[in-house]
């Protein structure tokens, strides 16, 4: 996978967790920079380490689905990238008060939204990509815009998390329809 694809599979994955941060920076009363960075290492670190638990799980069985692995990865994409659009487009009626900076919270938020990288690693054990290049621009990435996020949600408040989300999804079927046109289109080399 290029460079470019890989930072715009990595902003997709972590439009999720940049609307909870935004949406956390929301409920917090009083704005410390240890307060953004304990969120962002939650999200970033589980951003990162679920594509290594996919990929991992994606290793065992690649051999058997090798001559679909394009579906799979468009299939697995573009159902990610829709759920991510319809839940932005579903608008709570009544949002719980929750604490973000508590850590039972912070786990299950993460896992939330982590799930996601977890089917993306899968993708990449199936297409023989290279992993560490994509683990490291999707924690990296996550973090820096789950901190910002954080800041952002407490300075503006909730007012286009959705549309963050709305595009992360859009962004995700892009990448799953550009790799199965791409396998689609490809020229066999003499011999194969």
């Amino acid at each position: 996978m290029d460079a470019g694809t890989t930072v715009f599979l990595s902003l997709g994955l972590a439009a999720d967790a940049f609307a909870v941060a935004v949406s956390s920076g929301l409920a917090i009363k009083h704005m410390k920079v240890n307060k953004a960075l304990k969120i962002a290492l939650f999200f970033g670190g589980f951003q990162a380490l679920m594509p290594v638990v996919g990929w991992l799980i994606g290793l065992s069985f690649s051999f058997l689905i090798s001559a679909i692995d394009h579906w799979i990865a468009f299939g697995l994409l573009s159902f990610i990238g829709g759920r991510m659009i319809y839940e932005a487009l579903q608008t709570a009626e009544c949002e719980k008060k929750f604490n973000p900076l508590d850590t039972g919270t912070l786990i299950t938020l993460s896992v939330a939204t982590s799930i996601d990288a977890l089917a993306v690693g899968i993708g990449f054990a199936v297409l023989k990509d290279a992993i560490a290049p994509a683990v490291a621009a999707i924690g990296f990435i996550t973090f820096f815009l789950a901190f910002a996020g954080v800041f952002i949600g407490h300075k503006f408040g909730n007012l286009f998390a959705n549309k963050i989300e709305m595009l992360g999804g859009a962004i995700l079927i892009f990448i799953g329809s550009r790799i199965l046109f791409l396998h689609l289109t490809e020229v066999p080399l003499m011999g194969q």
